[in-house]
């Protein structure tokens, strides 16, 4: 066996697995500022991006982002030309913040004063603020010192090299977004409702727009650092988003949308340190445009998948509905011919003139209607239970109360009503049931006649 060199170098490097446990474990001081950094970021930016969602605001961030590259410029020129540290963070932070609070002051003034739309302002903002700070840069690459400035690391993002002041910062920053937004979380669901409202109820929508942008901007500054200035509206609107598709009420899409950003900022910081040649911002947008596509499909409230299946499931019910209200009316044009009572039995071929249904469509309808307990089968002769009996009277009363309104007071011909009719009598509220029968007095029996049984000047 052949000696290794003794002058040989290499080192071991330790096993995948053991490194994503230590990983995993926050084993290493590097690995938790970064991710513990990041996931309080994507917390705040969550919750802040909920209210930018609802506020139809999704590129204010994105605006308000661009406009902080003239004040970091800035900021670094007076500092260097005062005989400072031009990379000092205080002073680079101070300046993105100015910057930033002027141009989402100048949203709201181009807004409001000047009757410009919102996305015209947004545009206008966006590109004139970052074309003086891209013009500022290049001032700044001339100077002697503007080499080693490193001003393009709050562009792209730097989350490396987050320190411990860094995470202080971030969480401070984080712990003043949800404060404010727990503290003022009625006046920004109103104004993001209705703002027209807000006003009247003596809320000044201006502060209100004041504050909802000061935490746009304190997020911004805040992941500048660990995105940078291009990617951090991602941060802003993708949880936000992605938390639409799991609820309707704002509580539980604000906390989903906290969740949201926090995995996807953990998980983009695990694979980065993992595969150290992925910038970490890049790869975190990137978790979060996995979990957002997760959600679009399998959201508990508006996932595709789901809706598609709760789509099956009422269309499977609504053909129940249509066979058992075909028995209905079978079965009562028999009795009254036979002088008998329902439920009488209807035979399978008599369905099947009754709609276009095929021989095995009509099967299926009454084998699913049979096991959910709603109608008899004996034979080829099928007849409403108790339970059909009675679901089958409510559809028939809808249905006919309908066809009497839309005759008596809506003038459509006897031959269309009864297609109008079947479109809607599903989805009738009682209180609209109430009200027809209040119109058609004299024909609020249990089961109306049927109007194409009825005299047509009725």
């Amino acid at each position: 066996m052949a000696l290794e060199s003794i002058g040989s170098t290499a080192v071991d490097s330790p096993e995948w697995t053991e490194s994503l446990l230590r990983l995993l474990t926050l084993a290493d001081y590097n690995s938790r500022i970064v991710v513990l950094g990041t996931m309080l970021l994507g917390c705040a930016a969550g919750v802040v991006g909920s209210f930018t969602l609802l506020r139809k605001r999704a590129l204010v961030g994105d605006a308000i982002s661009h406009a902080m590259l003239p004040g970091l410029g800035l900021a670094f020129l007076l500092a260097t030309l005062a005989g400072g540290d031009g990379k000092f963070l205080p002073t680079l932070f101070a300046g993105a913040a100015t910057s930033g609070l002027i141009g989402a002051l100048t949203i709201l003034v181009l807004r409001s004063t000047w009757r410009l739309s919102e996305d015209a302002a947004f545009g206008i903002v966006l590109s004139v603020f970052f074309g003086a700070g891209v013009a500022l840069l290049g001032v700044i690459q001339s100077l002697e010192a503007g080499h080693a400035a490193g001003l393009e690391g709050f562009i792209y993002g730097k989350t490396a090299s987050l320190s411990w002041g860094d995470l202080l910062a971030i969480a401070a920053a984080a712990v003043v977004a949800l404060l404010a937004c727990m503290i003022w979380f009625k006046e920004l669901t109103l104004l993001c409702f209705d703002s027209a409202y807000a006003e009247t109820q003596g809320y000044s929508t201006w502060w209100l727009d004041g504050l909802h942008m000061s935490l746009v901007v304190i997020i911004t500054i805040t992941g500048m650092q660990a995105v940078g200035l291009i990617l951090v509206i991602a941060l802003l609107v993708i949880p936000a988003a992605a938390a639409r598709f799991w609820t309707n009420r704002l509580q539980p899409q604000v906390v989903i949308s906290a969740g949201i950003g926090m995995a996807g900022c953990f998980c983009g910081s695990i694979t980065s340190a993992l595969f150290p040649d992925l910038p970490a911002g890049a790869v975190m947008i990137l978790a979060c445009v996995l979990l957002f596509l997760f959600s679009l499909l399998f959201g508990m409230e508006h996932g595709q998948v789901w809706r598609g299946i709760r789509r099956w499931q009422w269309q499977q019910a609504l053909l129940r509905q249509h066979l058992l209200r075909a028995i209905y009316e079978r079965a009562e044009a028999k009795s009254e011919s036979q002088n008998g009572s329902i439920p009488a039995s209807v035979e399978v071929s008599e369905l099947l003139a009754a709609r276009s249904w095929t021989r095995a469509r009509l099967e299926r309808l009454i084998e699913r209607a049979q096991r959910e307990g709603e109608v008899t089968v004996i034979g080829t002769q099928v007849s409403l239970s108790k339970s059909g009996l009675i679901q089958a009277q409510r559809l028939t009363h809808q249905h006919r109360l309908w066809e009497l309104y839309l005759i008596t007071y809506a003038d459509v011909a006897l031959q269309q009503v009864d297609r109008l009719a079947d479109d809607i009598e599903h989805v009738l509220e009682p209180a609209v049931i109430h009200e027809l029968e209040r119109l058609l007095q004299g024909r609020t029996d249990a089961v109306p006649k049927s109007p194409h049984q009825l005299p047509e000047s009725i």
